[in-house]
């Protein structure tokens, strides 16, 4: 795994820590690899159906 470093708003970070806080997610890192695992997902679904290509390897 790689360690990546960005910057997020903070109220962005205060709503993920909320979701860490109501045991949502384990930790910050787990939530934010959630969302960008959903967001490959629904751009992988977008481009599936557009151009009718089976994708075999979701992450």
């Amino acid at each position: 795994m790689e360690r990546v470093t960005l910057r997020i708003p903070k109220q962005q970070i205060e709503e993920v820590e909320q979701m860490v806080e109501t045991g949502e997610f384990p930790n910050r890192s787990e939530a934010i690899r959630a969302a960008v695992r959903d967001m490959l997902n629904e751009q992988d679904d977008t481009t599936e159906q557009t151009t009718n290509k089976r994708s075999w390897a979701k992450v």
